[in-house]
């Protein structure tokens, strides 16, 4: 329903997403869409090619369906795309629920839902041994936020090759493009100050049906104790850029959450060390 099921369609759709010719950069996280592809894979396509993939990727996702716990770890050993098997980082994942005792291992909060499994290959194909920590956040509680983005932050110091922590996010949903684009405006200035308090109190005040706003508040709090750098968006669109109505829209936003170079060279003077 999102993406083509023909392998090697895919896998062309997804290239012709990636832009060409840009230097990966040392990032904490993304938020990136979760639409199908024709309406943000543009937009993800500009974040993935601009982020140096490591080994394993946290993906944070919403909860579309209201199944399952709140706070949800899948228990699967690998999830199965048209680009072929993803596998899921067990130690990782079970690191991960000893440092945010909220998060339960559940499977049905994730089954069914969309919108991590729709990220799965972009990294395929930028990395085909790349592992993922598949986590979907339901409940919309500030303290578990901090909760799972501080032991985020936690799992990064720890790792020799630190995760890179995903949020899957669509932005405000179905109102004029014009309406849209001032609740966007409102939650992307908070998520450039990097302020998670901010982006989750704005959300609600201000009635921005931004769908993985748990996720998005999540990768601001490992960024905030991971002491980030900036947060830069690099790509915005609406689905009416391919429906050609404007007057009922989704928006589309790709963040980068950056590291500062200072951490990146120490990280990497420590990897060499070992």
């Amino acid at each position: 329903m999102f993406y083509e099921a023909q392998p090697e369609r895919l896998a062309a759709d997804v290239r012709g997403f990636l832009p060409a010719g840009l230097d990966p950069v040392a990032a904490i996280g993304a938020i990136v869409p979760h639409a199908g592809y024709v309406y943000s894979g543009a937009v993800a396509g500009a974040v993935y090619a601009r982020l140096r993939i490591p080994a394993t990727c946290v993906i944070l996702c919403p909860n579309h369906t209201g199944r399952g716990a709140p706070a949800a770890v899948d228990p699967s050993d690998a999830w199965r795309t048209p680009l072929g098997d993803v596998r899921v980082d067990r130690e990782m994942a079970d690191r991960l629920r000893r440092l945010a005792p909220s998060l339960e291992e559940d499977a049905e909060a994730h089954r069914r839902e969309h919108s991590l499994e729709v990220q799965l290959p972009f990294l395929q194909a930028l990395r085909p041994d790349v592992a993922f920590v598949p986590v979907c956040l339901g409940e919309p509680s500030l303290e578990l936020c901090r909760e799972v983005g501080e032991a985020l932050a936690r799992l990064r110091r720890e790792a020799t090759e630190p995760p890179l922590v995903l949020a899957s996010s669509d932005m405000n949903h179905y109102e004029s493009r014009a309406a849209g684009r001032r609740k966007d405006d409102l939650a992307l200035a908070r998520i450039e100050g990097l302020d998670p308090e901010g982006l989750f109190r704005t959300v609600l005040t201000e009635n921005i049906s931004m769908c993985g706003f748990l996720p998005a508040t999540t990768l601001l709090f490992a960024a905030q104790s991971a002491v980030a750098h900036q947060a830069v968006v690099v790509a915005r669109a609406d689905s009416g850029d391919e429906t050609g109505d404007t007057s009922s829209v989704v928006g589309y936003a790709g963040v980068i959450v950056l590291e500062s170079p200072e951490q990146d060279g120490a990280r990497r003077r420590r990897a060499d060390d070992r």
